[in-house]
């Protein structure tokens, strides 16, 4: 498995992540603290999150399929992208078991 399959997945999850406290603290805004502003900035957070959940999906789902994954861990890695700072905990969990993988599937340098 190559170094950027799991880089772009790692990236996607804190995108994600970000995305998603602020879209939580957004409707918090908006419906508890009636704040002014708040509909705006949660629908145009709620369209971004949506739609980069969409390629986290992807690039989740390739790093599963890719590193042979049971079916309960990849839908545990998929749901994660849900759950407010879940993508956070998920991300560092699934990087420090992969990168002693990806480090051994990389060639070694060539000595001259």
């Amino acid at each position: 498995m190559k170094k950027s399959v799991l880089t772009r997945y790692r990236v996607m999850a804190y995108v994600t992540g970000v995305l998603l406290v602020l879209l939580t603290i957004g409707v918090i805004a908006k419906y508890l603290l009636d704040m002014d502003g708040a509909a705006d900035f949660t629908r145009v957070v709620g369209i971004a999150h949506g739609w980069l959940y969409v390629v986290y999906l992807i690039f989740a789902f390739d790093l599963g399929s890719k590193a042979k994954w049971p079916v309960g861990k990849q839908l545990w890695v998929l749901l994660a992208g849900t759950i407010p700072t879940a993508a956070f905990f998920v991300e560092r969990k699934i990087s420090h078991e992969l990168e002693a993988r990806v480090a051994e599937d990389s060639p070694a340098p060539a000595k001259a």
